[in-house]
């Protein structure tokens, strides 16, 4: 449904370096590197969408309020790994990983801060 979206970062290299670790276990990886912006992707690029990545960011004036990104995880275990890994990149937790059946019942998710405090979420819609 879309096909990529990009944040405003006040500290590129600071984000950069926890987006790198945050979402490498979810499979994301740098597609394209500017001077002031990063593009990350699942995979490899196919001819229907950005080849530059899904999700990007770029230094400049972080949003007001902050957004809520969600990354879609292939198993609880990768929401595990996301919040471990986003918490030693210097996220801040914002709900460890857990079901959440206001939800939906399957709902297993885990909410981080970023660096400028945009809500970043790995989700696992799956019963196991």
């Amino acid at each position: 449904m879309l096909d990529h979206i990009e944040i405003h970062v006040s500290d590129f290299e600071r984000s950069r370096a926890f987006y790198l670790s945050a979402l490498a276990n979810l499979g994301y990886v740098p597609r394209k590197a500017l001077a002031t912006g990063m593009g990350f992707g699942v995979g490899e690029p196919d001819d229907a969408g950005d080849p530059g990545g899904e999700f990007w960011i770029h230094q400049g004036t972080p949003s007001t309020p902050r957004i809520h990104v969600a990354f879609r995880a292939r198993s609880r275990a990768e929401v595990d790994a996301f919040h471990r890994a986003a918490l030693a990149a210097g996220g801040r937790d914002n709900g460890g990983p857990g079901l959440r059946p206001q939800y939906h019942p399957h709902y297993y998710g885990a909410f981080i801060l970023d660096p400028d405090g945009y809500n970043v979420e790995a989700v696992y819609h799956r019963a196991v």
